[in-house]
């Protein structure tokens, strides 16, 4: 039975793909969530005792899915609101820090995408806070957080790839010996 249930859900894959567009808005969001709601189904599709069932079980299987995101969404937003709350509380770093920043950081900076290099620039480099900043820009501060918190991981990577071991636990500094560093 297997076999044939697999091939009910993909004869209905349009159907179920527009059940949930209808119900989270977006075409691309509801293709993931059929994908995902397919892939773990596979290893319960046994379960189903009659072939005729298989399709209402897969719509329970999506509502379930979409009871899921909505909650995922829902705590992500909320941790969001909590790290906005925290980094616009969050202080300048003292001078003496830029000082200790080694130099292959601003350099890597430039280079990432404009939208997170501002954000590093004005919340980072010019101490201004995450509210401000959001409003500057036209966006909200969850938004504002999140992006200068995807702008920091993504420098991360970079000064990690770039220099290597002597950025290995945030050690990278005006004494870096990297390659990179007399740049």
């Amino acid at each position: 039975m297997s076999a044939r249930a697999i091939e009910m859900l993909v004869e209905h894959r349009d159907e179920f793909v527009g059940f949930l567009v209808k119900r989270v808005g977006e075409r691309q969001l509801a293709e993931d969530l059929f994908q995902d709601a397919f892939a773990r189904s596979l290893d319960r599709i046994e379960q189903v005792r009659a072939e005729e069932s298989v399709v209402a079980w897969f719509y329970r299987t999506l509502r379930n899915t979409i009871v899921d995101h909505h909650r995922r969404r829902g705590s992500s937003g909320r941790a969001l609101e909590l790290l906005a709350g925290e980094l616009a509380e969050a202080t300048a770093p003292p001078p003496e820090l830029h000082k200790s920043i080694c130099r292959c950081v601003s350099q890597l900076a430039d280079d990432l995408k404009a939208e997170y290099a501002d954000a590093l620039r004005e919340i980072d480099v010019n101490g201004v806070s995450v509210v401000d900043y959001a409003a500057a820009r036209g966006i909200t501060a969850n938004n504002a957080a999140v992006r200068v918190f995807r702008a920091r991981k993504a420098l991360l990577g970079r000064v990690e790839k770039t220099c290597g071991h002597c950025a290995e636990g945030g050690g990278c500094s005006d004494n870096c010996t990297c390659a990179h560093h007399a740049i």
